[in-house]
């Protein structure tokens, strides 16, 4: 249930699209659940294509003035002139969706005027969806299904726990990982990672390289609404509906620890320029 004292115009939009995520969620589950694929990348693709093509049509039909950004389909600079853009990661995880994992996402994020206003991310085979809603100097957050949320000024645990890709570890994690004392969580899909933050499992998540904006647009969102800090790794904020998606560095932790993992990330060789 979202709450009482959240602005129409913002429960209005996003009543609708946790709606949409949650059966874009579904009919992927249904998609994998078929059997059908045996090739991983083939389940892949066919469940990102549905996933995707269900959220293009809910969207354009329910906000036609509106433009998309989504990973699937062939951008166009019309986007720009626009000041609603949703921006669409219909799965986001692929690898873990083919191979019948549960750590995979479906994003779904508001900007207005280049400013995310609320997002989605949706946790299909966990049967959870995370909501979060920023305007008026105000910011709305929660979790839809099994679990509470974390937010951003609640205690770090000792040692600190980084979410990690589950496929590589980066060559400056181990050290980034010894000077703030912390051990390693590992998962798949950037969604499910700062999830991980956000249901008290992990702590701290940083990514340096090959992120778009649909990628960490949602996650950003909630995890802001949440009181969690966000920046690029040299601490400046991200910026969304750019002509250029690339977005590469994507920090998120705890308000009270980020100077310190500011600190730690320019030790490590983290920081490969200023950002």
């Amino acid at each position: 249930m979202l709450p009482h004292d959240l602005p129409a115009h913002l429960r209005s939009d996003l009543e609708a699209v946790i709606g949409a995520a949650r059966t874009a969620g579904e009919r992927a589950l249904a998609v994998r659940a078929t059997g059908r694929w045996k090739e991983e990348g083939i389940l892949a693709d066919v469940g990102d294509q549905g996933a995707d093509g269900f959220l293009q049509g809910f969207l354009r039909g329910r906000f036609p003035d509106d433009a998309i950004l989504s990973e699937e389909t062939a951008d166009t600079s019309a986007r720009l002139a626009s000041p609603r853009t949703w921006i669409v990661d219909p799965l986001d995880g692929t690898r873990e969706y083919s191979q019948h994992r549960s750590d995979w996402a479906v994003h779904v994020a508001l900007v207005i005027a280049g400013r995310p206003v609320l997002g989605v991310v949706g946790l299909p085979a966990q049967d959870r969806i995370l909501w979060g809603a920023i305007g008026n100097g105000r910011s709305w957050g929660g979790v839809l299904g099994a679990g509470s949320v974390a937010r951003g000024d609640s205690r770090e645990p000792v040692p600190p726990r980084i979410a990690v890709s589950r496929s590589h570890t980066p060559s400056w994690m181990p050290s980034f990982a010894a000077e703030i004392g912390g051990t390693q969580v590992h998962s798949g899909s950037v969604g499910n990672k700062v999830a991980l933050l956000l249901l008290g499992e992990a702590d701290v998540y940083a990514h340096r390289k090959g992120l778009k904006e649909w990628d960490t647009c949602a996650p950003e969102i909630v995890a802001r609404a949440l009181g969690w800090s966000v920046s690029r790794l040299g601490g400046a904020e991200l910026v969304y509906n750019q002509p250029d998606p690339r977005v590469d560095e994507f920090l998120v932790c705890r308000p009270a620890a980020r100077e310190r993992v500011l600190t730690a990330l320019r030790n490590s060789g983290a920081v490969a320029s200023a950002s």
